[in-house]
């Protein structure tokens, strides 16, 4: 677990961990792929929610359905789990359904940075206990489709949100680590929390600035552990063997949950705590 920095250790890492009566705890769970799980957070988030007690939390749901995609009854299993806000990606229209969805549900949002008049939200901000919660989903350009800039979409929305709160965090669905890093500095001291989604792989680089920004590359995935990014391993390793395209096959059995569970400050909107979630059932 790493806290916020002492003035007097290094920049940006420190020992001293800052728990109070005006701090709440939000939990960010990495990409949810499939069935399997889907499963794992209706059979397992119970623990984990009795463990870490979040007051919040915050799951991506691009893959949730099929591999690929949000449907209706996917989602309602989510929101049935305990889960506040489901954020999405590059694979946000992968499903149909999510046009209506993205209409009327207000707790799922999807990247900020679409074009202009794409149905469905970029950000929402949300009362939880009191406290006033914003998250902004954003889709990075590396290697990813065409989008607008989403260091300018989330900037142009910032000073709209702060007039509600200062807890804000940012789901940057992104490929490229570069990418990652580059928005957590350009945000730097003006969101809670930065993570990263979309590689499916739980990156080990958490830290907190000391300006109170929170950040991990990458949260990892929720899923089938003994697969290809959650699907079957044959599938995949004969598509890099022949070079022949195959259809992608989910991957079930032992599944694992990826995720990061931060801290902060509601007055002030600062992370005090960041702690890298790895669980495997």
């Amino acid at each position: 677990m790493i806290g916020i920095e002492d003035k007097d250790k290094d920049e940006y890492l420190c020992p001293y961990l800052i728990v109070g009566e005006d701090f709440m705890k939000i939990l960010a769970i990495g990409d949810i792929v499939g069935r399997c799980g889907r499963n794992a957070l209706t059979f397992h988030l119970p623990e984990l929610l009795d463990q870490y007690k979040p007051d919040f939390i915050i799951a991506n749901g691009e893959n949730a359905s099929h591999g690929r995609g949000l449907n209706e009854e996917s989602a309602q299993t989510l929101f049935d789990c305990g889960i506040d806000v489901i954020t999405m990606g590059n694979h946000t229209f992968g499903n149909r359904e999510i046009h209506n969805l993205l209409r009327y549900e207000k707790r799922i949002i999807r990247p900020i940075n679409y074009p202009r008049g794409t149905v469905g939200n970029g950000y929402g901000v949300y009362e939880k206990n009191g406290i006033k919660i914003a998250v902004i989903n954003a889709l990075g350009r590396v290697y990813m489709d065409p989008m607008d800039s989403p260091f300018t979409s989330v900037a142009d929305v910032l000073g709209e949100i702060k007039e509600s709160t200062d807890v804000i965090l940012v789901d940057f669905h992104a490929e490229a680590t570069s990418e990652k890093i580059a928005f957590s500095w350009y945000f730097d001291g003006m969101v809670s929390a930065v993570f990263g989604t979309h590689t499916h792989v739980q990156t080990a680089d958490e830290r907190i600035s000391n300006k109170g920004t929170a950040y991990i590359t990458d949260l990892g995935m929720t899923g089938a552990f003994y697969s290809v990014l959650g699907m079957e391993r044959k599938v995949i390793i004969d598509r890099f063997v022949t070079g022949i395209p195959s259809k992608f096959e989910l991957a079930d059995g032992m599944a694992q949950i990826n995720a990061a569970l931060f801290t902060i400050d509601e007055t002030t909107g600062k992370s005090t705590q960041i702690e890298r979630i790895f669980m495997k059932y």
